[in-house]
C-alpha cells in the first residue's frame, strides 16, 4: 500500500516551483500540472512493489485544535504575512482534490475532524502486519510509524527514504521536546508560549538523554509535567488518535470506491492535459 501525504507532498512541490522561478504566477491549472504530474511521477516510481494508492488529505477542521487551541495556530499568520495568494493555492488544491476523487483510480480518504497524518497512521496499523506499506511524506512525524513491520517512509524533498533504528525513542523524545512548528511546546513549558513569544524552558541534552531513558512516572516530578506531558502525548503520539476519529477513517476506506480509468480518460481530455493521456497507464 501507498500512503500519500496530499497537502504536504503537494504544497513542497508547488514551492519547488516557485523557489526555481520567484516570478511564475500561481493559478488553478498550473496546479493542476504540478499535482497529476506528481501523482502520476510516484505511481511510476512505486505502485509495481507497494501496490494499491490511498491519497490522504488533511479536512479543514482538526480534532487537535479541539484539545489545543493553539495547535498550527501561527501557520494561518504566517501565510497572511506571505506575498504569494495562499487562498488561492489551497482553493485549488481543493478543486483537484475532489477531482481526483470523483475520476482517478485511486481511493481518495477525507475525514472529518481529520489530518493526513490521522488516516495514515489509521491504515498503517491496519495493514502493516499483512502487507508491506510506504509513506509518502517528508513529515518526520511518521517515523514513529517504523515501529510497525514493512513500514517505510519516502521523503520527495529529500528524494530518499527516512529511517530510524528506534522509532520508540524517536517519539519519546518528540513527545518531551515538542513541535515548534505545529505550535507544541516542550513538556515544561505552558500552552501558549509560542503566542506570547516568551521564551521555552530549556532542556539540556543530559537531562533529555536521561528522560528518554526513562518512564515519565519516574521524570514528571510535578503535576504540570505530568499534565504537559500528556498534553504532548495526546498531540504528537499517533497512537492517540481519538477512536471515534480511527473508527470514521476505516468507515470512508472501506466505502470508498474509486473512480474508473475511463473517467479518469475524459477528464484528462477535457482539461486538455494531452501530455498526461499519453502516460496514462502510469497512474
Amino acid at each position: 500500500m501507498l500512503l500519500i501525504d496530499l497537502n504536504q507532498v503537494l504544497i513542497s512541490n508547488i514551492m519547488q516551483q516557485i523557489n526555481s522561478d520567484p516570478k511564475m504566477k500561481i493559478e488553478e491549472n498550473l496546479v493542476r500540472h504540478i499535482v497529476l504530474n506528481s501523482l502520476r511521477s510516484y505511481s511510476k516510481q512505486f505502485k509495481s512493489k507497494y501496490g494499491e494508492i490511498v491519497i490522504c488529505c488533511d479536512n479543514k477542521k482538526y480534532w487537535r485544535r479541539d484539545v489545543f487551541p493553539f495547535y498550527k495556530i501561527h501557520r494561518k499568520r504566517d501565510r497572511e504575512k506571505s506575498d504569494l495568494d495562499w487562498n488561492a493555492i489551497f482553493e485549488s488544491l481543493n478543486k483537484i482534490r475532489d477531482e481526483l476523487k470523483q475520476y482517478f483510480p485511486h481511493k481518495v480518504i477525507e475525514v472529518e475532524g481529520a489530518e493526513a497524518d490521522d488516516i495514515i497512521a489509521v491504515l498503517t496499523a491496519r495493514f502493516a502486519p499483512h502487507e508491506d506499506v510506504l509513506i509518502l511524506s517528508s513529515d518526520k512525524d511518521f517515523v514513529q510509524l517504523q515501529k510497525y513491520d514493512n513500514v517505510q517512509q519516502y521523503s520527495p524533498i529529500l528524494k530518499r527514504f527516512i529511517k530510524t533504528d528506534n522509532p520508540q525513542m524517536y517519539i519519546k523524545e518528540h513527545i518531551i521536546k515538542g513541535d515548534r512548528g505545529d505550535g507544541i511546546p516542550n513538556f515544561l513549558s505552558p500552552d501558549n508560549v509560542f503566542v506570547t513569544g516568551d521564551r521555552q524552558k530549556n532542556i539540556n541534552k543530559k537531562k533529555l538523554s536521561e528522560w528518554i531513558r526513562n518512564s515519565p512516572e519516574t521524570f514528571c516530578t510535578t503535576d504540570l509535567m505530568k499534565r504537559n506531558y500528556k498534553r504532548n502525548q495526546m498531540l504528537v503520539d499517533l497512537d492517540f488518535v481519538p477512536d471515534a476519529i480511527k473508527t470514521k477513517i476505516v468507515q470512508a476506506y472501506d466505502n470508498t470506491k474509486p473512480s474508473t480509468r475511463m473517467n479518469m480518460l475524459n477528464y484528462m481530455t477535457e482539461k486538455k492535459l494531452r501530455n498526461l493521456i499519453e502516460h496514462a497507464d502510469e497512474f
